[in-house]
C-alpha cells in the first residue's frame, strides 16, 4: 500500500477533553446525541454511559442489555417523528430505542419470547424512521435478518432466513443524502464471506434480493460511501485483515492489503470517496484518504495525526462533524475528544515522500518493526461505523 504525505498534514498530541469508563472496560463504541455523547463498554459493563458534550462529564449510565451489547448508534426519524435517538441491540435478543432526556427505552423490540431469543449483532433504521432491521447469529442452519415496524414493535413485521448462512455481522439502510433520494436498500454483510443487498419491503426472499457480492473472507464490518456524484458506493473490513470497495452493485473494485481489525468512520461530505480514521495498537489515530478507487496506483493521503492520547488499542471513534472534534475510546478505558480541523480540499497534490517500503514507512505489515516512529500504524481499526 503506497502512503503519501498530504500537503496540509498535521499533529495533534494534546485532547482538548478527556472522559473514562469503569477501570478495565474497553470503549467498543460512540455515538452521538443532540446534549450527549454515548460510550458503550465491553463485557461484562453491558450498560450505556451519557456524556455531557461540553464537559465530557458523565452525567447519566443507562441500563443497556442483559447481555453484551453488539451495535449502539444515533437515528434519526425513529416512527416518523423526526427526532433523533439512540439505537442498541444485544446478544440478549432485544432492540432498544433510548430516550436520552429521562434515561429510559422509548421502544423496545423483541426477536423472539424470552425461551427461544437470538443474539442481535446489528441493527440499524430506514430513512422515513418504519423499518428497523437487525442481522442475527447463527443458530442450526439460519442467520436471519428481521424487520420490525416501527409504529407496531411488538413482533417483526417479516424474517429473511436466506441472504445468509452464517452470523450476519452488519446491516445498514441506504439514506439520503446531499438531498438525493435513494430506494429504501439494505447492506447487510457476514462471517459467510457475503455482501449482499435487498429489499427490505418485499415479504417474498427471493425476490427481495437484489445484489450478492462474494469476498471469501468473513466481513467484520461494511456501509454505504456517499460521494458528491454518481451512484453510492460500499466498504468493507474483513476478518482476513483486508479492506475492500465495491460498487452499488457489488461489484469488487479494489481491495487493500492492510492490517483491518473490528472498526471506520467515513466522512460522506467530503469530496474524496473514502477518508477512513485508523488507530493502532500503541493508541495513535491517523486520517487516510483516497480520492480515485479506479487506478490502482493511486496512493493513499495522510491527512492528519493524533498520538499519544491513548495506550494501547483504539477500539472506537466518532467524527462529530457539527462541533468540528473527533472522539476516540480505546482499550484504555478513556474518551478523549481531538480538535479536528476541517480537512485540505481535495484538489490537495501529494508532496511528501512515498511511504510504502522506506524506512519511514506507515507499517502495514504484522512482522514490520512500529517503534522507529510513534505514529507508525500496523492496524487498521474500523469501529462502529457512522455510515
Amino acid at each position: 500500500m503506497a502512503l503519501v504525505d498530504s500537503p496540509s498534514l498535521t499533529t495533534s498530541s494534546r485532547p482538548l477533553k478527556t472522559g473514562s469508563l469503569p477501570a478495565e472496560a474497553y470503549v467498543l463504541s460512540l455515538a452521538s446525541l443532540p446534549s450527549h455523547y454515548a460510550a458503550a463498554a465491553s463485557f461484562p459493563i453491558n450498560t450505556i454511559h451519557l456524556f455531557d458534550k461540553a464537559t465530557l462529564r458523565k452525567v447519566l449510565e443507562l441500563p443497556g442489555h442483559h447481555n453484551s451489547l453488539s451495535c449502539l448508534k444515533s437515528v434519526r426519524n425513529i416512527g416518523g417523528s423526526g427526532r433523533e435517538a439512540l439505537l442498541s441491540c444485544g446478544k440478549d435478543g432485544i432492540v432498544k430505542v433510548w430516550d436520552e432526556r429521562s434515561g429510559s427505552v422509548a421502544l423496545e423490540m423483541h426477536a423472539y419470547p424470552s425461551n427461544t431469543r437470538r443474539a442481535l449483532l446489528s441493527c440499524d433504521l430506514s430513512a422515513d424512521g418504519l423499518t428497523l432491521a437487525a442481522g442475527t447469529d447463527l443458530q442450526g442452519e439460519d442467520a436471519l435478518l428481521l424487520y420490525w415496524d416501527t409504529r407496531n414493535p411488538a413482533a417483526p413485521r417479516r424474517m429473511h432466513s436466506c441472504t445468509h448462512s452464517d452470523d450476519i455481522t452488519a446491516v445498514h439502510f441506504l439514506k439520503s443524502h446531499a438531498g438525493r433520494s435513494y430506494p429504501n436498500i439494505l447492506l447487510s454483510a457476514s462471517t459467510d464471506g457475503l455482501l449482499c443487498t435487498s429489499n427490505p419491503d418485499e415479504d417474498d426472499e427471493d425476490e427481495a434480493g437484489l445484489h450478492v457480492g462474494n469476498w471469501g473472507c468473513s466481513v467484520a464490518q461494511a456501509g454505504w460511501i456517499y460521494g458528491k456524484t454518481g451512484s453510492p458506493g460500499i466498504w468493507s473490513s474483513s476478518d482476513m485483515e483486508t479492506f475492500g470497495v465495491w460498487s452499488s452493485e457489488l461489484d469488487r473494485i479494489q481491495d487493500v492489503d492492510i492490517r483491518c481489525h473490528n472498526t471506520t468512520n467515513v466522512l460522506p461530505d467530503h469530496d474524496n470517496e473514502l477518508d477512513v480514521f485508523v488507530g493502532s495498537n500503541e493508541g495513535d489515530i491517523a486520517l487516510l484518504t483516497r480520492s480515485d478507487f479506479s487506478d490502482p496506483q493511486s496512493p493513499w493521503l495522510l491527512h492528519r495525526t493524533w498520538t499519544t492520547g491513548h495506550v494501547g488499542v483504539v477500539r472506537s471513534f466518532l467524527w462529530d462533524e457539527s462541533n468540528n472534534v473527533l472522539l476516540t475510546g480505546g482499550e484504555d478505558s478513556k474518551i478523549n475528544v481531538w480538535s479536528s480541523p476541517p480537512l485540505a480540499a481535495p484538489c490537495d497534490t501529494p508532496t511528501g515522500s512515498k511511504r510504502d517500503n522506506d524506512s519511514d514507512a506507515m507499517e502495514v505489515d504484522e512482522g514490520s518493526p512500529v517503534h522507529k516512529k510513534r505514529r507508525a500504524l500496523p492496524h487498521l481499526h474500523l469501529p462502529f461505523p457512522g455510515v
